[in-house]
């Protein structure tokens, strides 16, 4: 059961409207990173989720992140309420300022509309939760990038609240994750093949035009048998045997 206060989560304060980045704003409104992608979801994660305690998370953060949607479509509709009547602001949108009344809609910042194809949704509750981690991680990054081309400060304001949210999502994600008590590669229930699972094959070679080179690091060397490019192989294997005859 769902229950709305006539109230917004953070408030939202918007002193020098730009209906460009308001344009912008529409990818935490109905973008891949998103607010309604989020609340979506968690909550039908909550609803496959078998484990109550880690259900009541998913429908806890689904529930917030509507509220997130909430703020963010005013924080967009403040700044976007220039193109109701302004040519030239609604220039910055005109599917917004002539199909939507200068309101915002469930498209990203190029009009693409919502999918529910941008959902990550398992039923494997290991799986839901790295998916929602790296959910977050996409989000707040896009926060950080729509700082950066932010000059109104009450705008500043919401977006800091809602990008360090993101960050207190991840961290609960993170620790609900860690006390499944599973190794990070235990995934499901069914093994891996033992003769693959520690081979690291190295498959991209040469030397690129911006100096990239062959690496080696912790990621091919612990716990991994490295073995060349089988492509690499095979040519100085022909070479071998051209040599030969």
């Amino acid at each position: 059961m769902y229950h709305h206060v006539k109230q917004l989560m953070y408030t939202v304060h918007v002193d020098n409207p730009d209906p460009r980045f308001g344009n912008m704003l529409l990818e935490q409104f109905g973008g891949p990173n998103g607010e309604l992608a989020a609340a979506m979801q968690y909550t039908v994660q909550a609803i496959n989720c078998e484990d109550g305690g880690r259900k009541d998370l998913l429908m806890d953060i689904g529930t917030e992140e509507i509220s997130h949607l909430e703020v963010i479509g005013n924080l967009a509709r403040l700044h976007l309420k220039p193109t109701k009547k302004s040519r030239q602001a609604a220039e910055a949108n005109p599917f917004i300022s002539i199909v939507g009344g200068g309101g915002v809609g469930l498209t990203n910042s190029m009009g693409v509309n919502w999918t529910a194809g941008y959902l990550k949704i398992s039923g494997q509750i290991e799986v839901d939760l790295r998916s929602n981690i790296a959910a977050e991680a996409r989000a707040k990054i896009t926060y950080e990038r729509l700082l950066n081309f932010c000059d109104d400060p009450g705008s500043k304001d919401a977006l800091m609240f809602l990008m360090t949210r993101e960050i207190a999502h991840m961290k609960s994600f993170m620790i609900a994750l860690d006390s499944l008590g599973k190794d990070p590669l235990e995934i499901g229930q069914m093994p891996p093949d033992r003769r693959f699972v520690n081979k690291y094959f190295n498959d991209s070679t040469g030397t690129g035009p911006e100096g990239e080179t062959d690496t080696r690091g912790p990621w091919n060397t612990d716990g991994f048998d490295f073995e060349d490019s089988p492509v690499l192989t095979s040519l100085s294997e022909s070479s071998g045997r051209r040599l030969r005859t």
